[in-house]
């Protein structure tokens, strides 16, 4: 067998092939990686994230967004990945549930806060949960209990209480911090 070297076949600037530009699509930057969708622009995010890259912590709720389970941050702000098309997107910063941790892997407050007071049940809702509750925490340093309540997060584990604690509990420990 010929060595690979032998194989190359040299350029010919005649040979007719041309090269193929850059596809376009939407550039989005998702847990601050920069991806870009070339599919259809009226895809949910929600979809894109789960099935394209495989971002599987935001959860299908419902058809509508009401039930919490699909919320990611926006800039910061929490919103519905279901009723989100991936073309409203270009130029915003998208964080989900996985994004929140460190990229040494060390827990956001609220995700420790949750496992420290066993706020997880079944698991289904907590990613919605850490989203709405970052949220909440970033508008509102203290949250009351009506603040909390007013979250869209719905759970039928019945983890609510643990969930108000643990989010109190992060509330406190920025009370101690400048």
């Amino acid at each position: 067998m010929a060595p690979v070297q032998a194989q190359v076949l040299p350029i010919n600037p005649d040979s007719g092939i041309v090269p193929v530009k850059v596809r376009d699509g939407i550039d989005l930057q998702i847990n601050g990686e920069h991806y870009r969708h070339t599919g259809d622009p009226q895809m949910p995010l929600l979809w894109y994230l789960r099935d394209v890259l495989q971002l599987t912590g935001t959860k299908y709720g419902d058809a509508h967004g009401e039930s919490g389970a699909d919320l990611v941050l926006l800039d910061g702000k929490a919103v519905s990945a279901i009723t989100l098309p991936v073309a409203k997107l270009a130029g915003r910063q998208v964080t989900t549930v996985e994004g929140l941790a460190a990229n040494d892997g060390t827990l956001h407050p609220l995700q420790q806060a949750f496992i420290d007071e066993d706020a997880i049940g079944c698991g289904y809702c907590t990613p919605g949960w850490l989203i709405a509750a970052v949220d909440l925490l970033r508008r509102k340093r203290q949250p009351s209990d009506d603040d909390i309540d007013q979250l869209p997060n719905l759970c039928r584990c019945g983890c609510q209480t643990r969930v108000r604690r643990a989010i109190k509990r992060v509330a406190a420990d920025k009370a101690g911090q400048p």
